[in-house]
Parts: C-alpha cells; sequence; structure tokens
C-alpha cells in the first residue's frame, strides 16, 4: 500500500450522527471525541506519519452558545487525558490556530501538552482549534511586515517558502490527502494555502464512525490516483 505522509481530516457529522440516534448533539461531539484516538492508532499502524485534525474553526464560534460551552468543557476534559494517551501512543500532539481566544486554562494545558510530547517519535498528531486559513494567513503576514519593517528580511526574500515559514503549519510537510467525511464537499477554510496540491477525498461517513475500514478505503482511493503536482 503507497500511503501517504500526512492526511489532513474535517471531522464533520458529529451533530447529525447523534440526531440520527435521537441524541443530543453534545453526544455526538462526544464520541467524535474518543474517535481520534482510534483513527490515530489506525493512522499509525498504516504508516502515516503525519494526521491533521479540523476540531473547532474560527466559525464555529458562530453556533449556539449553548453547543460552544458545551464543545470548550470537551475540549478542556480531552486535554486533561491526551498527555496520558500521547504517552501511551508514542505521539507527538500539536495545536494549530489563534489560542488566544481560549480560556487561560485551556491555553495552559495545550502549551504543557506540545512541550511534554515533544519527545515522542511515533505519529504527529496536529489539532486545529479555533482555526481557519484565512485567519493563518493574516497572522502570517502580520508576523511577515512586522520582520520586513524590523530589517530582518528584506521585501526580495518573500517567496512561497518563506511565507510557508510564517503559517502555523511551519515545522509539517503539506497534506498529501484530505479526507472529509459526513457528506460535504468544501474545504470550510482549512488548509488552503498547504492543500494546493493535495488529493480529496469525501465520504458521507460521519466522523463518529469513521473508523479504520474508513480510512482504509480513502488511502486505496489515493493509491488510484494518478498524482502530477500540477506538472503537465
Amino acid at each position: 500500500m503507497s500511503v501517504p505522509e500526512h492526511v489532513a481530516i474535517i471531522l464533520d457529522g458529529n451533530g447529525r450522527w447523534a440526531k440520527a440516534k435521537g441524541l443530543p448533539r453534545t453526544a455526538g461531539h462526544t464520541a467524535g471525541a474518543k474517535n481520534v484516538e482510534v483513527v490515530s492508532e489506525a493512522a499509525y499502524n498504516m504508516g502515516i506519519k503525519y494526521l491533521t485534525l479540523y476540531a473547532f474553526s474560527t466559525e464555529n464560534w458562530n453556533r449556539p452558545e449553548e453547543e460552544v460551552r458545551a464543545l470548550m468543557t470537551l475540549l478542556d476534559s480531552y486535554l486533561k487525558n491526551c498527555l496520558k494517551t500521547a504517552k501511551k501512543n508514542n505521539m507527538r500532539i500539536r495545536v494549530i490556530g489563534d489560542i488566544s481566544r481560549l480560556d487561560a486554562s485551556l491555553q495552559d494545558k495545550i502549551i504543557q501538552l506540545e512541550k511534554e510530547s515533544a519527545v515522542y517519535t511515533g505519529l504527529n498528531l496536529t489539532i486545529a482549534i479555533n482555526y481557519g486559513s484565512r485567519d493563518e494567513m493574516v497572522r502570517g503576514m502580520k508576523r511577515m511586515y512586522k520582520d520586513i519593517a524590523e530589517g530582518k528580511m528584506a521585501q526580495e526574500e518573500i517567496t512561497e517558502a518563506s511565507f510557508s515559514r510564517y503559517l502555523d503549519t511551519w515545522d509539517l510537510p503539506d497534506p498529501d490527502l484530505m479526507i472529509r467525511t459526513s457528506g460535504e464537499q468544501r474545504l470550510s477554510n482549512y488548509l488552503l494555502w498547504q492543500l494546493a496540491y493535495a488529493e480529496f477525498y469525501f465520504t458521507s461517513v460521519p466522523w463518529p464512525d469513521f473508523h479504520e475500514k474508513e480510512l482504509k478505503d480513502a488511502i486505496e482511493a489515493y493509491e488510484n490516483r494518478d498524482r502530477r503536482y500540477g506538472k503537465v
């Protein structure tokens, strides 16, 4: 099996999964959070080196206040247990996005998690929290402008490669494959720069039901495509 080095996934369908079962939306988010470890372990066992998951977007703040509170509570609980999971699975964890909008306690947990899991050598798991690709690029351009204004960088040095170093994913390879669950076929402001040459795979399976078999199906579809990286 020709396995992609880096897979990015949009975790969609938690609410619809819960509705179909007559459960509250929060139950879907809880099931989706539990599925992260399942898919992470499957990805590592398949030989995938980098897995990036879209967990909470900058637009998700517009959801009902009660749902946002529930998501933040779930995130807090997930981060508490994540260090044990990282150690158990030899997994390095990063968070991308603007975490400054999160509560201070969540920011502290993220910083601790990134620092303590940096020693692990297995799967590189990246979680996008309060992430939006347009916001990421604007933040990156502001940092680049500051460096130019301070004489740390010349305008002539601006290239695709140098700009990439100002993005949240500066130390990650670009994804080879992007998967979106639950039937929607759009990027939703996710890794717009990084996905320029990625293959896209859309499935109707909601995220809580997306397990090893579904990941294998996506990898097999990836294998069967003629990848030219934009070359004629």
